[in-house]
């Protein structure tokens, strides 16, 4: 885990017709920051975006359908866990889950299953100077978005 990632487990109501499931209330812990911008993404099955950062910019994750593996990196001096890389699914069977990433926390995806579609909402509204870029293959970061899975 990563300081200051929240992951929300989101409850699903099903029946016959389909299903209904709650992703974040203003009056959520999870959303406290509260809303700027809300956007949508759509990438197709191999495409990688990564790696983005921001300043103060808090940003919530939700993936509606496809799968996303989402890669976090801590790029926060004085955080307890400085330089740490964490990885995880989103989607399709998987936990259905939201996930708040904090500020300072670079964070990027591939899309294993596609077309993925992305809905998330930034804390603030889209502002060219608080968004960062440091290129994927970065050797402080030293992930490899490349990878495939481990061979059983």
């Amino acid at each position: 885990m990563i300081e200051g990632v929240i992951f929300k487990k989101l409850v699903t109501h099903t029946d016959e017709r389909g299903f209904f499931r709650e992703i974040i209330r203003h009056t959520d812990d999870f959303f406290a920051a509260g809303f700027g911008q809300w956007s949508h993404s759509l990438m197709y099955a191999g495409v990688t975006k990564a790696w983005h950062i921001h300043k103060t910019q808090i940003d919530w994750w939700y993936i509606v359908c496809g799968v996303l593996k989402t890669a976090l990196h801590d790029a926060r001096k004085g955080s307890p866990t400085y330089g740490k890389t964490m990885a995880f699914f989103m989607g399709d069977h998987q936990p259905a889950t939201a996930v708040m990433i904090p500020p300072g926390v670079a964070h990027g995806c591939k899309c294993i299953q596609g077309p993925a579609h992305l809905l998330y909402i930034t804390s603030q509204i889209y502002n060219p100077d608080e968004e960062g870029r440091i290129p994927h293959d970065d050797p402080a970061i030293g992930y490899d978005w490349l990878k495939g899975p481990d061979i059983q």
